[in-house]
This record gives C-alpha cells, sequence and structure tokens, in this order.
C-alpha cells in the first residue's frame, strides 16, 4: 500500500520469503543455468573461464555462480582482486551448506541493483511497471533478470535497444530451453519497454509517516541505538486495500467542492467494531506535490476542538446513574453560569425538551445544564475512563465549556469511544464472569494485527483489561438509540421509507469559529469518524459537521456491507412507566402514562413534578378554592404545568401546551398550590455574577435583565433595590445599568405575585 525511500535515497524493500517462478527461471536461465546443481561453485563454469581469459589474454569472464554473487552484493566495495575472488568462493560454499537455494535466490533478488536508486526486484517491480513481482509478465521478468548484469541499461537512450535485445535473447533462450511456448515468446517480444518509472503507491502515506515517527519514538524512548538505515521493515498493517483507497477517492471528491469556500483538509477512519481494527485510515487528503494546504499533517492523530461531539458521552453517563431518563423533559431556557452564557445553534429555545431530543438535535442549553447537574470534574473523569488522552488541564480548567468543545481531543480516540459504544452493546450477553474485559480504549496493534496488553507505540484501538465498564450496554444502547434520531442532510426524516436504507447511531459537532466540523457515527459492525477543516486552524463560514462531514461519513458508510441494528440488551434493562408529557417518573398526578426501558438505577429516579392537581370550575375556564365557592363545585384535573420562564419559550413552540387558567376574580390564591408561581427571572441567575462593560466612550454600559410571565398580556413593575424602575408588557425586558457590587431585583406584577432575584455586579479589571 505504500512505501518510504531508505536514508540513503535508495529504494529498498526487505528480502521476501520467496521469489517469483518467472523471474527465478528468467534469472537462472540469464546468470547460472546450473544453479540447482553446483555447491555454490560451478566447476564448469570456472574452466570455461580460465580458458576465455587465457585465449582473450584479459579477463572476459569471472564464472560467478548466483551464489557468489550473493556473497559480493554483501561484500559491496571490495576491490575485484584473485585473493577476493577466492573468498567470494568459500563463502559462497558455506553459504550453500547453511541455507536452501529458494533462501539464496531471495537474498540475491532483494539486494540486486536494477538501475538508478533500485535496489532489490520488489522495489524494481512496483518502479517499472507498477506492480508486485508476482504479477509480473514473460517480457517483464526477463528484462528484470538481465539489468543487475548492466543496471544501466534501464537509462533512456540507446542503451535501451541494448536492453531490449538482451530481454529477447533471454525470452528466446527460454523458449529453447522449453519454459515458454513460442506463442508465449512471440507475444513477450512484442511487449514495449516501461518508459519511465512509477510512482510507488501512496494509499496510506500518513499511517506509513506515522509508523515511523512512532517507531523512532519507542526506539529513543527504549535507548535503541540503530542508525535510520538498519534494516528495512515490512509492515502488515489490518487496512483493507479496497476500502482503503475508496475511501481516499470519497474524502478527496469531497474536498474538491469544499475548497470553493477554502476548505483543504479532511481526515477519516473506518474501525471494525467486533475487533477494534482500523480498515481505514486517511489522515488528511494526499497531495505529495503540494505543500500549500497542510495536506501532510496527519489530523487523526492532531488534537482539535470536539465542538459538541461529546454530548452522547454525558448523556449515557446520566442514563447510566440513572439521574436522566430517556424522555425527560431538561429546561431550555437561557441561562448564565459564572459568566458563561451558552445559546443553541439556532439562537433560538424550546423551553423544555426531552433527554434523546435535546441530543439529537445537538442542543447547547440543555447539555450545559445536565453537564452543571451531573459535575464537571466527574464527567472529566468519565473522559478519562473511555480513552480520550487529550485531557492534559484539570477539570476546572475547562468547566461547563468542556461539553461544547472547551476541550481538544483526537479523530483516533473518539471514533475509538463510539466503537467502544457499539462494542459494549454487541457482548452485552457476556457476563463478568465469563471475561471481565471491557471494549472501551482498547489496546490494539493496527500496523500488526495482534491484540496486546500494551499500546503499540500508541497504536490503540481494541480492548483492556479493567473489570468495571465506565458505560455499560444498557447506557450505550440507550444513547445509540437516540443518536438514530439525528437527521442525516438533505434528507430530513424520508429516509425511513425506504428499505435499503442503514440504520447509523452519528453524531455531528461544530467547533466555535467554524473550525472544526465533525461527524462520528455506528453500526453494529462498524464506526467511522471524519474531521473536516483546514489543518492550521483556519476558520470558514457554513463549515459545519452536518454541511462537510456528515455527508462524507454516509458516502464511507455506502462503501461497507450493511448490518442490522444492534439487538436490544434486555437483560440489563428495565421497563418502567413514565410520564407521557414529561417522561420522568409516574407521579400521582400524572393523566397519562407510557412504558419505556431505563438502566435499573432509572428506578431512584424522581417522580414526576410537573403534573399536580388544579381545582377549576366546571368550564375549566377559571381556578377557585374553597374560599370562593363550595366543596362540590370545584372540580379537581391533572394539569401539566410548567415554570414560567420554561413555559414562556414552551408555549411559542407547542400550541397544544394549555397554561394554567387566571384565579376567578372573586377568588385569591392562598389555598392554591403554589409550587410555581406565575412569574419568574429569566436573566440575571440566581447569585449570578454579572459583568456590564463599559463603551468606548468610557460610558458605563447597559445590560438587558428579563422577566416571564405565564400571562403575557399582565402589567410587571420592577424594582432594584427598592427603587422603581419602571413596568413592561408582554415583552418583559429592561435595560439596566447597576453598579458594582450585590443587587436585589424584585418583580411583582399587577395580581400582586413577587419574584426576587440577588445578583452581583462584578468590577472593572
Amino acid at each position: 500500500m505504500g512505501a518510504t525511500i531508505a536514508a540513503d535515497e535508495q529504494w529498498r524493500f526487505p528480502p521476501g520469503a520467496s521469489v517469483p517462478n518467472r523471474f527465478a527461471q528468467a534469472l537462472i536461465a540469464f546468470e547460472d543455468q546450473r544453479f540447482y546443481r553446483h555447491p555454490g561453485v560451478d566447476p564448469l563454469a570456472l574452466v570455461r573461464a580460465m580458458w576465455q581469459n587465457v585465449s582473450s589474454r584479459r579477463v572476459v569472464s569471472g564464472a560467478s555462480t548466483l551464489t557468489m554473487q550473493t556473497i559480493r552484493l554483501s561484500r559491496r566495495g571490495r576491490a575485484r582482486t584473485v585473493v577476493e575472488k577466492m573468498l567470494e568462493m568459500a563463502m559462497a560454499l558455506r553459504l550453500e551448506l547453511s541455507t536452501d537455494k529458494e533462501r539464496i535466490l531471495s537474498l540475491y533478488s532483494s539486494h540486486a541493483p536494477f538501475g538508478g536508486n533500485v535496489v532489490g526486484l520488489e522495489a524494481a517491480a512496483w518502479r517499472y511497471f507498477g506492480r508486485r513481482p508476482e504479477q509480473l509478465s514473460w517480457a517483464e521478468a526477463a528484462m528484470l533478470a538481465v539489468l543487475p548484469n548492466s543496471p544501466a541499461l534501464i537509462h533512456p537512450g540507446r542503451n535501451r535497444d541494448a536492453l531490449l535485445g538482451k530481454r529477447d535473447r533471454l525470452l528466446g533462450r527460454l523458449w529453447r530451453q522449453g519454459v515458454i511456448d513460442s506463442v508465449s515468446c512471440a507475444l513477450a517480444r512484442m511487449e514495449p519497454l516501461p518508459l519511465k518509472p512509477h510512482p510507488l503507491p501512496s494509499a496510506a502515506p500518513h499511517l506509513l509517516a506515522r509508523h515511523k515517527a512512532e517507531t523512532k519514538r519507542r526506539n529513543e524512548y527504549d535507548g535503541a541505538a540503530r542508525a535510520a538505515t538498519t534494516g528495512a521493515s515490512r509492515l502488515t498493517t489490518t487496512l483493507d486495500g479496497y476500502i482503503q483507497r475508496r475511501a481516499s477517492a470519497v474524502v478527496a471528491k469531497h474536498l474538491e467542492s469544499l475548497a470553493g469556500n477554502g476548505v483543504h483538509n479532511a481526515a477519516a477512519i473506518i474501525l471494525d467494531v467486533s475487533t477494534g481494527a482500523v480498515i481505514a485510515y486517511v489522515g488528511n487528503a494526499w497531495d505529495s506535490v503540494s505543500a500549500d494546504h497542510h495536506h501532510h499533517v496527519d489530523v487523526i492523530t492532531s488534537p482539535r476542538s470536539t465542538g459538541s461531539i461529546l454530548k452522547p458521552l454525558l448523556y449515557g453517563g446520566m442514563m447510566q446513574s440513572g439521574e436522566l431518563l430517556p424522555e425527560e423533559l431538561v429546561a431550555d431556557v437561557p441561562i448564565r453560569i459564572a459568566g458563561f452564557a451558552p445559546e443553541n445553534y439556532s439562537r433560538t429555545y424550546q423551553g423544555a425538551v426531552p433527554a434523546s431530543a435535546a441530543l439529537a438535535r445537538s442542543l447547547n442549553v440543555p447539555a450545559v445544564r445536565m453537564l452543571h447537574s451531573y459535575g464537571g470534574s466527574r464527567f472529566y473523569s468519565l473522559l478519562s475512563r473511555l480513552g480520550m488522552s487529550t485531557l492534559h488541564r484539570k477539570a476546572t480548567d475547562y468547566g461547563l465549556s468542556l461539553i461544547l468543545g472547551g476541550a481538544e481531543g483526537t479523530l483516533w480516540d473518539l471514533t475509538g469511544i463510539y466503537a467502544g459504544m457499539a462494542r459494549q452493546v454487541n457482548n452485552h450477553f457476556i457476563s463478568k464472569s465469563e471475561d471481565t474485559r471491557v471494549f472501551f480504549a482498547p489496546l490494539y496493534d493496527t500496523l500488526s494485527g495482534t491484540v496486546s496488553d500494551k499500546p503499540a507505540g500508541g497504536i490503540r484501538s481494541s480492548r483492556s483489561t479493567i473489570t468495571a465498564a465506565p458505560l455499560d450496554a444498557a447506557a450505550c444502547w440507550l444513547t445509540l438509540k437516540a443518536m438514530l434520531e439525528v437527521t442525516r442532510p438533505d434528507e430530513e426524516s424520508t429516509w425511513r421509507e425506504f428499505t435499503s436504507s442503514r440504520q447509523v447511531a452519528w453524531k455531528t459537532a461544530t467547533s466555535q469559529g467554524f473550525r472544526d466540523a465533525w461527524a462520528i457515527g455506528v453500526t453494529p459492525a462498524h464506526a467511522v469518524g471524519v474531521w473536516v477543516g483546514n489543518a492550521d486552524g483556519e476558520g470558514r463560514p457554513g463549515l459545519t459537521g452536518l454541511a462537510a462531514a456528515a455527508p462524507i461519513l454516509f458516502d464511507l458508510f455506502g462503501l461497507l456491507p450493511a448490518s442490522d441494528w444492534f439487538d436490544c440488551p434486555e437483560s440489563r434493562l428495565v421497563q418502567i412507566d413514565v410520564c407521557a408529557k414529561s417522561g420522568c417518573r409516574i407521579g400521582p398526578d400524572c393523566a397519562s402514562t407510557v412504558s419505556t426501558l431505563v438502566p435499573p438505577s432509572g428506578l431512584h429516579n424522581s417522580s414526576c413534578s410537573y403534573c399536580r392537581l388544579v381545582h377549576c370550575d366546571s368550564t375549566l375556564a377559571w381556578q377557585i378554592s374553597t374560599d370562593c365557592e363550595r366543596l362540590a363545585a370545584l372540580r379537581s384535573v391533572p394539569w401539566f404545568v410548567l415554570p414560567p420562564a420554561m413555559e414562556w419559550y414552551y408555549r411559542e413552540s407547542h400550541v397544544d401546551y394549555k397554561p394554567l387558567p387566571p384565579f376567578r376574580p372573586d377568588c385569591n390564591e392562598s389555598g392554591a398550590d403554589s409550587r410555581s408561581g406565575p412569574m419568574a427571572v429569566v436573566y440575571p441567575g440566581w447569585k449570578g455574577n454579572i459583568y456590564v462593560p463599559s463603551q468606548l466612550d468610557g460610558v458605563r454600559g447597559r445590560t438587558v435583565f428579563e422577566a416571564a410571565h405565564r400571562d403575557p398580556r399582565t402589567t410587571i413593575f420592577w424594582h432594584l433595590d427598592g427603587d422603581y424602575l419602571g413596568s413592561t408588557v408582554d415583552l418583559h425586558q429592561m435595560s439596566l445599568a447597576p453598579k458594582p457590587g450585590e443587587h436585589k431585583l424584585v418583580l411583582v406584577d399587577e395580581d400582586g405575585a413577587r419574584s426576587e432575584r440577588i445578583f452581583t455586579v462584578l468590577m472593572k479589571d
């Protein structure tokens, strides 16, 4: 699939186990016809050479056998003297006694000069004909057989006529010896000589460069004092040649269109889930000539901003701990924590959204709220256990931005983690008594294809031997199920209508400034990871995971055999009833329920707090109480009630949501359930810290405070530190410029409902 030139600028491959039959027969016919009958020195050839040299009064024949020539190649640079000739003969005899003829042929073929900087048969076959030695025709094998005798004949010019003549005479000899028939001989003589050397294949250049770099680093670490030219090595990888070449073509095709937007780099990796083997490794779009766009950079191992690619891992962690149920509502309203104010990509808010939908839509605000609840240090620890090797700072340094791209990750680590999730589900039926291995962040030698207990120079990908899974099969299955709902690029939801469409659990991500576009997907059989961007970190408008990386992802899946969806790990899940409205465990006031599968830890999740009994009149138009109506007239109705801030945004996208009816004018709220008031402060947060910057002219700037009310037509009266500021109707926002220090904001609506918020304005640095 690829090769690199030696430090001495020679193309040289390691000796092979055998020599192809055509080349062996052609070489023996040309150089040493009694090769299989002499012991390394040919007496008949010696007698003939002595007679020819005496007759001509000069050296015209050396009587060297192939064994002697092999010895001469090992003693390069020695003067051609009678003493040296005698040494060669003695060493040839010893070589024949210590090994077999096939090994001698292999040694000669691997070290003979074939013109220019080409050494050895395999290098010559690739350089001159662009194929393996086993694929050479009789004409090609004959040409290479005569080259070591006169390597300069390969160069352009009149020498080529001499080379052609020597080749054709050798073909005639092979015909006369009965090795080939007359038709084969005639057809072989019609074949032209190669016009120019072929470039060697470069199907996986970045993996080859990675192997060289890691081998050098490992040797330095081990204290190995080996020169760069010491021994070539032949590397067998786990790559699938066909898929590797097709994957490279897919990446190159998409980059042709992306280049119009100034996007010049992309990387992709395909893993076999069952073994962890890497079957395609496209470190970057390859351009061996131009260095303008850093195509030599292996982006697979380069740390890049993760964007939101870590969200499924947080979802899975909360599923496993029982702190979140799949359809449980998560608040999607503006939030500011210690100066960090995340926004959704659409700059809109849903008010409340099921956790699985928040993941499928990659909503930022719910993710930050979930991480705040789960704990940054705890999530940091989870990522480290899963195999993310680029978390070089403390958890507190990342803060809540960790879930939105505040950390860097590599395509190698992240694709391996997603493959580990799939492997965990595939192997859910293995009990701990049968196998304590966990299939995350495995240690797999991608280059040799063998499982090991130690990272092979950083080449990791199959299985480790810790005893507790960072994420169990139940959490992984629920996470992958949620990822299945992501809308595919240019397909909306219609892909389900086609029976041939494969099911893929996938996630996209886009880093801040449109610098990195990610897409990672898994099936039970394969995991595919894609990164698109510029290796130098330049951002480009519109460079998103959905638009740039996802199309490559699905084209790569199109190269792979289709597989069924994951089997449900039913033995690791329990079925419970949850509120149909909130997705939480059913409470006493939930009107409707649905059954769902959750991890056993989900049994400890709190019950629904959004549904409660509301006392209304017979028309359900008014809330009433026993203060204004007799008990028999009260109608108690289960009602789904969101907190005011969540309700404010939720109503905009949910026309079926029914807000609480107001209290009848002759009733008061003293006897009502006051778990959720009609009003809430959206910004600032409770005991939040805010900074009000100065404008360019030095005048202190202003910041917008916001509130929400169930009845937007209600008037809200604003007070700051006891001073009346004004009132708002419909849009409850007010621009304020509070001084540094702690403040108390009090809001009162026209019905006397009250909401307070304490906050601190930071001093200017």
